[in-house]
């Protein structure tokens, strides 16, 4: 009698069933980069239209970009502490976290605020316009952001004693909500930086 060979067969990687939560962040990723690559070759195109004078980016963007660094750096870390059952260590790099996201917001605040006080904003050259519009867009990624890492802070300190917390950090539901959270804040950081080095190289 002989035995026939059995085929394993190959999961088509366009078909197979992907974690709804974490496809629906790969779009908002895709979606989000091709609504700032548009916006910066609309610019590109728009530039050979209108030359206006150099735009010097006030001190608090660039301190507002050493934040958002660092802040990437303490998620990972929360992330990490979360997954190791290390809560006290999750709920202070967390808290930290949180802490950088708002003190981002409140820095960019600070950079519009000296940036209309000097007069930019009420340039005619409609070129600048885009600083506003690059800007706001990425901060409302952060705010969104922001608003579940409170959420999350929330529940990390609701659940301070440490089987509350081995509790929770064994549900896989929340095991992915931090995960998830953590891409989608390396990728504001990311898209940050695109944003903050494309204006310094074109004004």
């Amino acid at each position: 009698m002989s035995l026939k060979p059995t085929t394993k067969l190959k999961e088509n990687p366009f078909t197979k069933r992907r974690e709804p939560l974490g496809f629906m962040l790969w779009l908002g990723v895709a979606g989000s980069s091709l609504l700032f690559t548009s916006i910066f070759i609309i610019f590109l195109v728009r530039m050979h239209k209108e030359i206006g004078h150099l735009v010097v980016l006030p001190d608090m963007f660039w301190l507002s970009t050493l934040v958002i660094l660092f802040s990437s750096i303490t998620l990972h870390e929360a992330n990490l502490a979360f997954v190791n059952e290390r809560f006290l260590h999750y709920r202070v790099f967390l808290g930290v976290t949180l802490l950088l996201g708002v003190t981002f917001i409140l820095l960019q605040a600070s950079g519009w605020a000296e940036m209309i006080n000097s007069g930019v904003f009420n340039n005619a050259n409609t070129s600048v316009g885009f600083i506003y519009l690059l800007t706001g867009l990425h901060l409302i990624h952060i705010a969104a952001g922001v608003i579940y890492l409170l959420h999350l802070f929330r529940k990390a300190v609701k659940n301070r004693s440490y089987v509350d917390s081995f509790v929770y950090s064994v549900n896989p539901p929340n095991r992915l909500r931090i995960q998830l959270l953590t891409r989608y804040w390396h990728f504001t950081g990311a898209l940050w930086l695109a944003v903050f080095l494309f204006i310094i190289i074109i004004y």
